[in-house]
């Protein structure tokens, strides 16, 4: 969805009919998809506070609604006139992201990530060149009503001017370590190159810039941001202490396994032909725009694979496949969607990995939904079979978790010129069962 349907406003005509054939899901997992939310305006987010029975739920409009463990559903906050004013049919900035404190349940504060205009910038080479500003906020929860958020209270930690309307990542949580982390696209457009993108290496290999990362922050120091003393570029003149691992294109979708090491676990959109799956480790590099999933990149040739990727020390996805735009035979999407490791109910599926790809057509919707077994350095991947929806196809926009590891799809019917964008209010949620 979000993350590259620029693939389909911008870059038709940059694919080419080459393919590469990788394996594909070798079987299907049998699954059934439980209503448990509709009418819904681009829902890109479920998520509970520690210990919390109830899911919030973030829209890309601007709000943010509380699903109540009976089915009930209300709006815990709306900051649509906050945010920048969308295109109807499609875009992809909004609210973008939410993440609950570890001590929600005492000191009431959570965070959000969203896109504002670029009124009030200092620069006006910005005004002129940059297209918005992408923010981190904290909030906290009115003492009068907890399933209301307080309007009085907002403190920016965080503001980032974006070179272009895409890639912009941000989704954002709170690792076991008590730190905040956040994706970052490399800026937007294509190939990591024009307008905000380094020349020379990219934005994801320049350790200047903090687009194409994921970051660490302490949002618990007394003045509400610090670098945690353990990143590993605190130090390094030549990089930013704020940077955790680096090299990523548009990491739509992270999260952290509530079991296992709880891995930091991040979906990242390729360009024309490999879409991949990182388990993202401390200092990592994982190679755009060098490489796209486990093959050599030419950002100037995007469709080619270079013999050399200049001999960078990189890290492989744990699991890559084909994409439909310049990759068509054996493909499986054009959009990767990251989503969660099951810890729920079901012990059978315990420590799958469940996400899925927007759609494999860019005209006709034909959403994916996958579930991957963690296995080593090498994941393998099965397709999901949802048997009380035969033909079950919507676009893929995201995925969700809940506080006792169940996991959700967010997901649209609605259709038009670009497919998929913020209107309509006729969006889903559904609940992962056998």
């Amino acid at each position: 969805m979000l993350k590259n349907l620029a693939k389909a406003a911008m870059g038709a005509a940059m694919t080419a009919a080459m393919t590469v054939t990788l394996a594909g899901p070798a079987s299907a997992l049998d699954v059934k998809l439980e209503e448990v939310a509709s009418g819904l305006q681009h829902p890109l987010l479920l998520v509970s506070p520690p210990g919390d029975d109830r899911r919030f739920i973030i829209e890309q409009i601007g709000t943010i609604k509380v699903l109540q463990p009976d089915g009930k559903m209300s709006t815990f906050l709306d900051v649509k006139e906050m945010i920048i004013p969308l295109v109807p049919e499609f875009d992809e900035r909004g609210l973008l992201g939410l993440a609950f404190h570890p001590d929600f349940k005492n000191n009431g504060l959570f965070y959000i990530s969203y896109s504002i205009t670029l009124h009030g910038s200092p620069n006006l080479a910005n005004l002129l060149f940059f297209n918005h500003k992408n923010v981190i906020a904290e909030r906290r929860v009115s003492k009068a009503d907890p399933n209301k958020a307080d309007k009085g209270y907002s403190r920016v930690i965080s503001t980032i001017d974006w070179p272009q309307f895409n890639h912009n990542g941000h989704w954002i949580g709170f690792g076991p370590d008590g730190m905040l982390y956040a994706s970052m696209g490399d800026g937007g457009y294509a190939n990591d190159y024009g307008l905000g993108h380094n020349p020379v290496t990219g934005n994801g290999q320049d350790l200047g810039s903090k687009m194409g990362k994921i970051l660490r922050i302490d949002v618990n120091d007394a003045d509400g941001y610090a670098i945690p003393k353990d990143n590993p570029f605190v130090g390094n003149e030549d990089a930013l202490d704020e940077i955790w691992a680096y090299g990523f294109r548009n990491p739509w979708r992270c999260s952290f396994d509530m079991g296992g090491n709880n891995d930091l676990i991040c979906a990242d959109v390729g360009q024309n032909k490999y879409e991949e799956v990182d388990v993202v480790k401390k200092g990592g590099n994982y190679g755009w725009r060098v490489k796209e999933g486990t093959h050599c990149f030419d950002y100037q040739a995007p469709n080619d694979e270079p013999a050399s990727c200049n001999g960078k020390d990189m890290i492989d996805p744990v699991l890559e496949y084909n994409n439909c735009s310049a990759n068509a035979e054996g493909c499986l999407g054009t959009s990767i969607t990251g989503g969660y490791v099951y810890r729920g109910a079901h012990k059978a599926w315990d420590g799958l990995y469940f996400f899925g790809d927007w759609s494999k057509n860019f005209v006709f919707k034909d959403g994916q939904l996958f579930a991957a077994k963690m296995t080593g350095d090498k994941w393998s991947m099965e397709q999901l079979n949802v048997t009380n929806m035969p033909g079950w196809n919507s676009y893929v926009l995201s995925f969700g978790q809940d506080s006792k590891g169940e996991i959700y799809v967010m997901a649209t019917d609605l259709t038009g010129p670009v497919p998929g964008g913020p209107a309509g209010g006729l969006d889903k949620i559904y609940k992962i069962v056998p």
